[in-house]
């Protein structure tokens, strides 16, 4: 995967969970929606910046086919990436929402959690997906 598209991917992923993460907080916390709408935004460009920087390190250790990665090897991903995720997210959230970092950080598991479904059912998807577009766009062999 070229940098331009680890940084489409990660766009596209940021762009989906920060619609649905400020649905969600809103829906189960009172803050109001202005609010939720500029933390998550800051938390989704850390999140961008860990992505991009996280999946090329797991990438160097677990090289081959995306498409083809075991069960085992996306859960030990998604729980990696989002455990990164919340050492640098907590603080940020807790800061800008003013809230102990005790709630931000029951906040963010919440969001964490609705994620972390959410990041594998999306990186499938889009694994497969990608691959079969690259697959179409290569010329067939007889």
């Amino acid at each position: 995967m070229s940098r331009l598209e680890r940084v489409f991917h990660a766009v596209l992923f940021e762009v989906l969970a920060i619609s649905l993460a400020i649905t969600g907080l809103a829906i189960f916390t009172d803050h109001e929606v202005a609010h939720l709408s500029g933390t998550m935004i800051v938390v989704a460009t850390i999140a961008m910046i860990w992505n991009v920087f996280f999946n090329w390190v797991f990438d160097k250790f677990v090289p081959g086919k995306k498409e083809q990665r075991s069960l085992m090897t996306r859960i030990n991903h998604v729980v990696l990436f989002e455990a990164g995720l919340l050492f640098f997210t907590v603080p940020v959230m807790a800061y800008i929402l003013q809230v102990s970092l005790w709630e931000a950080l029951v906040m963010d598991i919440g969001v964490t959690i609705f994620i972390t479904i959410y990041a594998f059912v999306f990186n499938l998807a889009y694994d497969h997906i990608r691959a079969w577009l690259v697959e179409r766009r290569s010329p067939a062999v007889a």
